[in-house]
């Protein structure tokens, strides 16, 4: 193999494959990298625009028998901790989004041995009843298959369900990494790799969009990390020609504050600003058929997320009004609507919010541009 007939390859849009993947990783410069992954940027989304957008990821709830031993945030069923969101917490939570000029809900939670399809049902009924503009990107593939398993039915029938409820997307959460032997080690209690996969399949049959992740950093092999980009791909090059499928993609290194990951000695994060630009620019060469890469300013901070803008990612991602999951594991970082532009103009950009589908969104002029948690909006 040559790292020059590689990246000549990944520029014609090649698919390559997972051993090729591991020798460009491993061999090319960072600056390569940067190179073949910003021209790949161009190609899908040409011109000088980073999008961003303003949501809020909030909880249904925090009971979990999934026992992920990189989450701080779950509680087991019975814990004196233990919640379940109530619809006045949401109506709270919602209108204070509106507020702030947001207009999308990130909803997940933890696999709650007794919420079935019928309460999520109710659930999703209930706020677009109540808020009929507000936007559901909601669950992800290891509630989903949580659900289809209490109800012993398939994960296109759940997913129908509550598309017709009121769901309007699909994260990617869950992903980690698409192996089962790190599966096994570090989320034994959630679905394989490969049901996560055909849980999207189910979701672009019905038209629904969603994202993939990778949560990179802890115990996986660098060929993982591509096998984990195949399987995506493969999934993204199975849609139905009218649907739109994977929207984008976002990598994040593990965060491992005082999680039993760590602390069983297991693992630690140990990735570098260098490798996390590495990974986003080695994202659009393996995965030549997604549009959108996201760059994780959660938990890499400001400048590490700027300089990916040069590397492949075109996307900024959310202000977060409130991140109670990833924050749990030590991920710092914080910015307001003023911020999250400013930061991307510094890298040379234009600023445009963005919904969820990537339409650009008119800036409303109600946003508020003070900080909503002076403790933690600053960015290093």
């Amino acid at each position: 193999m040559r790292i020059d007939d590689l990246l000549g390859r990944a520029l014609n849009l090649e698919f390559l494959s997972a051993e090729e993947g591991v020798f460009l990783f491993e061999q090319a410069t960072t600056a390569e990298l940067m190179y073949v992954g910003n021209k790949l940027r161009q190609h899908h989304v040409p011109g000088n625009i980073v999008t961003w957008i303003i949501d809020r990821n909030s909880n249904t709830t925090n009971v979990c028998i999934a026992n992920c031993k990189f989450c701080n945030f779950y509680r087991r069923p019975g814990h004196e901790e233990a919640y379940v969101t109530s619809i006045e917490e949401y109506k709270q939570k919602i209108e204070e989004t509106f507020e702030f000029g947001g207009e999308q809900l990130l909803l997940q939670g933890g696999h709650h041995p007794d919420l079935g399809l019928s309460f999520y049902v109710d659930l999703f009924s209930k706020l677009k009843e109540l808020y009929p503009n507000l936007k559901l990107h909601a669950l992800g593939p290891p509630e989903i298959a949580h659900i289809t398993k209490l109800e012993k039915s398939t994960h296109y029938e759940v997913l129908k369900a509550l598309k017709e409820a009121g769901l309007d997307s699909l994260p990617g959460a869950g992903a980690e990494i698409l192996s089962d032997r790190v599966r096994r080690l570090i989320s034994k209690g959630k679905c394989g790799g490969q049901e996560w996969l055909d849980v999207m399949r189910a979701a672009h049959q019905l038209g629904l969009t969603t994202s993939a992740t990778m949560m990179f950093g802890h115990i996986e092999t660098n060929l993982e990390r591509m096998e984990h980009f195949v399987g995506l791909r493969q999934v993204q090059s199975e849609k139905p020609a009218d649907a739109k499928g994977f929207l984008a993609f976002i990598p994040w290194p593990f965060q491992d504050y005082d999680t039993i990951l760590r602390n069983l000695k297991r693992a630690r994060n140990n990735s570098t600003g260098d490798e996390y630009v590495r990974m986003i620019a080695i994202s659009r060469i393996m995965l030549p058929n997604v549009v959108n890469i996201q760059s994780s300013w959660l938990t890499v901070g400001k400048k590490v997320a700027q300089i990916t803008l040069h590397a492949g990612a075109n996307d900024f991602g959310s202000i977060m009004i409130e991140e109670n999951v990833v924050s749990a594991a030590g991920a710092r970082f914080r910015f307001t609507a003023d911020g999250i532009q400013k930061a991307i103009q510094e890298a040379g950009f234009i600023p445009q919010l963005r919904n969820q589908q990537y339409e650009f969104r008119t800036l409303p002029e109600n946003i508020k541009q003070q900080q909503l948690d002076t403790a933690t909006m600053l960015v290093d």
